[in-house]
């Protein structure tokens, strides 16, 4: 005797819970990712080629090996900032529009470098200088 076979009809698949599934995450995930705002310096490189440009009226910070201070031949009591920014403002007289060389030892503390930067930057100069030697000398 042969039974009749019954026909199995093709279920649909409900995409409904898949798509549900997919937005859950997505709002997980945008909900729980952090956004930062990396700050970075914009430099601009000095080449090395052709002479230097000395400037006539600029100041110039000079750090030593140790992490002393001197601006224009003059040394700071002290390294803190507060004493770098006043006597930053004594010697800008024509604004802070006026070139600010650095020149630090090879050996100084980066910190150091960046204190002076960091100072200068408060203040309002804009024309930042690191002092570099040619290779070879």
């Amino acid at each position: 005797m042969r039974f009749p076979r019954q026909r199995q009809e093709d279920s649909p698949v409900n995409l409904t819970p898949l798509i549900d599934v997919v937005f859950l995450l997505l709002i997980f995930f945008m909900v729980s990712t952090t956004f930062t705002r990396e700050t970075r310096l914009d430099l601009v490189l000095p080449e090395a080629e052709g002479r230097p440009q000395v400037e006539a009226d600029h100041i110039e910070v000079v750090i030593s090996a140790a992490g002393h201070y001197s601006i224009d031949g003059q040394s700071l009591a002290d390294n803190e900032p507060a004493t770098l920014r006043s006597a930053l403002l004594q010697r800008a007289t024509e604004g802070t529009d006026m070139p600010l060389m650095i020149t630090a030892d090879a050996n100084v503390s980066h910190r150091h470098v960046v204190r002076v930067m960091d100072v200068a930057g408060a203040l309002g100069f804009t024309n930042l200088n690191i002092t570099t030697r040619e290779p070879g000398e």
